[in-house]
């Protein structure tokens, strides 16, 4: 679970619901697009939050970045019916999302770790490859998670079957303690995340958590077909990584034929753990693939 470094919206943000052809989304928008614009997307548990420490580097670089709350996640909402979190009704969502924001201009994609998965399929199925300038791929790897990490999954997707919200993120808390140490201490983590965590959770839709979960320890790789698409793509992550290993993301790379770049001192959230460097990175990327 990602954990934001602050909450406070820099300056040049603004909070609002972007309302496109499938309905409103919650999003943090910062910048004018006089370089591009670029389009967020967080994993699973995550949200708009996970990019805040992004938004005021990259607004500052001439660029406008949009943090979406997907359907189902914190503050957009969604149906409480698994099957309105398919896959295909969430590659709709990010090819309406992008229409919005940018009409006939192509967006920058990011997406983060599960939201990665879902950024690849808006490419491959979208029907649209057009609508996009560029791929970023971020702590996300070719297929499902790795062995141990959908062992965890699994837990959490039985437990969403039997049991309200609060009681599973209660048992988390209680797993997690033995490993956990302050966190606000190690990494500078601003008063209030905690609780903002807490209450995140409660927020999400849990079918659709249940669904993206399942997702998650399925997804067949499709590396081949992405790397046949014509697209500047990158692929970064942080030193280590426990959904997808390193190594794995290395390998996917080099089989998509993208740059490659590692976060010094991050894991698997680079956006979050190191902002200021993983914003560098991609204001490179983009102007790059701007030309």
């Amino acid at each position: 679970m990602s954990r934001p470094p602050m909450l406070q919206l820099p300056d040049s943000a603004r909070a609002y619901r972007l309302e496109t052809s499938r309905g409103s989304f919650a999003v943090l928008d910062a910048g004018a697009a006089r370089r591009g614009t670029a389009l967020l997307v967080p994993g699973f548990t995550g949200s708009k939050e996970d990019f805040i420490g992004l938004l005021e580097p990259l607004a500052a670089a001439g660029w406008r970045v949009v943090a979406v709350d997907g359907r189902g996640q914190y503050e957009t909402g969604g149906p409480r019916a698994e099957e309105a979190y398919a896959r295909g009704e969430l590659v709709a969502d990010l090819m309406a999302q992008a229409k919005a924001l940018a009409a006939d201009r192509p967006v920058h994609l990011l997406g983060h770790s599960m939201g990665g998965l879902l950024a690849r399929a808006a490419v491959l199925d979208g029907g649209e490859p057009q609508a996009w300038a560029s791929l970023t791929l971020m702590s996300t790897g070719p297929a499902a998670i790795d062995a141990a990490q959908q062992v965890r999954t699994n837990l959490l997707v039985d437990a969403l079957a039997t049991m309200d919200l609060e009681s599973i993120w209660q048992a988390m808390q209680e797993m997690d303690a033995a490993q956990t140490v302050d966190a606000a201490a190690v990494t500078g983590v601003a008063d209030g995340v905690d609780e903002f965590l807490h209450q995140r959770w409660l927020a999400n839709t849990p079918q659709q958590l249940l669904a993206t979960g399942r997702q998650l320890m399925s997804e067949p790789d499709r590396v081949e077909e992405l790397a046949a698409v014509g697209l500047p793509k990158l692929v970064i992550s942080g030193e280590a990584d426990y959904a997808w290993p390193v190594p794995w993301q290395d390998e996917m790379a080099v089989r998509l034929g993208a740059r490659r770049e590692v976060v010094t001192g991050a894991e698997h959230s680079p956006n979050a753990e190191r902002p200021a460097d993983t914003a560098a990175l991609l204001d490179d990327f983009w102007g790059s693939a701007t030309g």
